[in-house]
């Protein structure tokens, strides 16, 4: 939280008049003492029901035994040997372009991290331009971020756009309808104020953030979030375009990168392969106790 804490205290360093005197690093910055909470439960009432088909590719969800979940729970691994070093609790998932899979490691992360291990997880649709969560989880007509930036401050917080799911105990900030100026939204200290607050309630915040490339949407997450994950899809991202898209951040913060779709062994088999031969040495061990 070190970082959306240095973003407040520079937000309102800026809303200070000419000639009163900024903030100084070791007293408490007033909007963050106004938006964190204590912890417990986040005060909304929405609920929604998740529909995935057993096709899915959500593998955490519909195929716990897989190769595939088994390499998300690796990654949950090495985020938490990540945290034992540094600050780490809201992470953005990036990609150099379009169809390289971002979405869908965003949501198989959160659902890993609240299934697997237990923690209180909100998982964010921070592309705001061309949303995709909503339909990965076989939900519709969800209202989110863009419904709530066009209320006005005193009349709603962002904790009534956030919804709890009913068929696993995880939260969800949709981007609602699709909004044409993002920026404006992920600039604004009304926005940052929004998210710290809601991010207090729980172990980890996942956002589904844009490719990096050529949105700067990216580098407006980057200023709210701990640490940014890039993702690359094997034979899609174009070596330019990871250049150019890394060259242009800020300050990312990088935390890892996921390869997607890569070249190995047979991923059909793996459970058979894995969890039968645990069974096979199960009934071995079993048979040979029971001999004379």
């Amino acid at each position: 939280m070190s970082r959306l804490y240095d973003t407040l205290r520079r937000m309102e360093n800026q809303k200070r008049k000419p000639g009163t005197a900024a903030v100084e690093p070791d007293k408490p910055v007033d909007l963050l003492s106004r938006v964190i909470q204590p912890s417990g439960e986040l005060p909304s009432g929405r609920s929604a029901q998740i529909r995935v088909s057993d096709t899915s590719r959500l593998v955490a969800l519909t195929d716990p035994t897989s190769l595939g979940a088994e390499k998300f729970r690796a990654l949950v691994a090495r985020l938490e040997a990540f945290r034992q070093k540094s600050d780490l609790k809201a992470i953005q998932i990036t990609s150099a372009t379009i169809n390289e899979g971002k979405s869908l490691v965003a949501a198989n992360l959160a659902v890993t991290l609240v299934k697997h291990f237990g923690y209180k997880v909100l998982l964010v649709e921070g592309d705001l331009q061309r949303p995709s969560l909503d339909e990965l989880f076989g939900l519709t007509n969800l209202e989110g971020i863009n419904q709530w930036w066009q209320k006005s401050p005193v009349e709603t917080e962002i904790a009534q756009y956030v919804y709890h799911l009913d068929n696993i105990p995880m939260s969800f900030l949709s981007a609602g309808s699709s909004y044409d100026q993002p920026s404006q939204i992920l600039q604004s200290s009304r926005f940052a104020e929004a998210f710290v607050h809601v991010s207090a309630f729980f172990d980890w915040v996942i956002v589904d953030s844009t490719p990096m490339s050529p949105i700067v949407d990216v580098n407006l997450w980057s200023r709210l979030v701990d640490g940014t994950l890039l993702v690359v899809r094997e034979g899609v991202a174009p070596i330019k375009a990871l250049i150019v898209g890394i060259g242009g951040l800020d300050n990312p913060k990088w935390v890892g990168v996921v390869l997607n779709e890569a070249s190995q062994f047979d991923r059909v088999n793996y459970s058979d392969q894995y969890y039968g031969a645990k069974k096979r040495n199960r009934a071995e061990k079993q048979k040979s106790k029971a001999a004379p």
